[in-house]
């Protein structure tokens, strides 16, 4: 038995080890051509003969492809949906949780089945209704596009609140305390775990986003994000020259990106676990 374990337990390291090298080639791949100082877009090999920091220099010093700015409308377009789409999953997702009120499972179930759909089958939708309020090629269409996107994915949250005890928030009423009082001196103290996975999880929204950001944008340059930017440098005409710089673009998007994860790793995964089980 002894041996069979062993056996087993070798196998499943293997694959693990195999999965891990699948995973991490493309990101080391992408990290050598960022340095790389010699060919084009692509060329026949991985190690790069010549190291240079000359295509992260040249991301910061051009005209035409204006990565620091992108850069900044993407933070900024992060960080505002970030804490509205914080607000409002936290506030409907303890409002499921703790008020009992009329229609309100017919609310979970048409939630439930409006989160089936993509959201791009409503962009063009959403692009026109964006036109009509002239809001569109503007950041703040973007913020407002993620941010009322947010209420549909309160259900990892609102698994969240339905673990902590309703008891606590009785013992708190005959205490005197208002739903107010509950609300932010009990559960927001217990419910960093799911409030961390949140505000990641709409931070990082408009980094990847490239379908909706595209769309409302348009051709107006200077408002892009690093997504759509980042792809411009890849058409037909730009490649060659661009492709490097590009991989560069792609390693410091992702490094903040990573430090921020690394950091709160052990309260996303304990919000994400904790809530979907519930």
């Amino acid at each position: 038995m002894k041996t069979k374990k062993r056996i087993n337990l070798s196998l499943t390291y293997i694959l693990l080890i195999i999965l891990s090298i699948v995973w991490l080639f493309p990101i080391f791949w992408v990290v050598l051509t960022s340095f790389r100082g010699e060919g084009t877009a692509f060329v026949s090999y991985i190690i790069p003969k010549t190291f240079t920091l000359d295509n992260y220099i040249k991301l910061f010093n051009n005209d035409s492809f204006p990565f620091a700015r992108w850069f900044m409308n993407t933070l900024v377009v992060a960080i505002f949906s970030c804490v509205i789409s914080t607000f409002i999953t936290v506030a409907i997702a303890y409002s499921l949780s703790r008020i009992k009120f009329k229609y309100r499972n017919g609310f979970l179930k048409l939630a439930l089945v409006l989160n089936m759909f993509p959201g791009f089958m409503s962009m063009i939708a959403i692009y026109y209704i964006l036109k009509a309020l002239d809001l569109t090629q503007t950041l703040a269409a973007l913020v407002l596009v993620y941010s009322a996107g947010a209420a549909l994915g309160f259900y990892i949250a609102k698994g969240f609140f339905d673990t902590i005890p309703y008891s606590l928030d009785e013992s708190a009423m005959i205490d005197g305390a208002t739903r107010k009082d509950i609300f932010f001196k009990i559960t927001l103290p217990l419910s960093k775990p799911i409030i961390v996975y949140t505000a990641l999880t709409a931070f990082i929204a408009p980094w990847m986003d490239f379908i909706f950001a595209k769309i409302i944008l348009g051709d107006a340059t200077e408002k892009y994000t690093v997504a759509i930017g980042l792809f411009a440098m890849l058409e037909q005409d730009t490649i060659n020259e661009w492709f490097k710089a590009f991989a560069a673009g792609s390693v410091i998007i992702a490094i903040p990106i990573t430090l921020l994860f690394m950091y709160m790793q052990k309260y996303y995964v304990e919000g994400i676990t904790s809530g979907s089980v519930k």
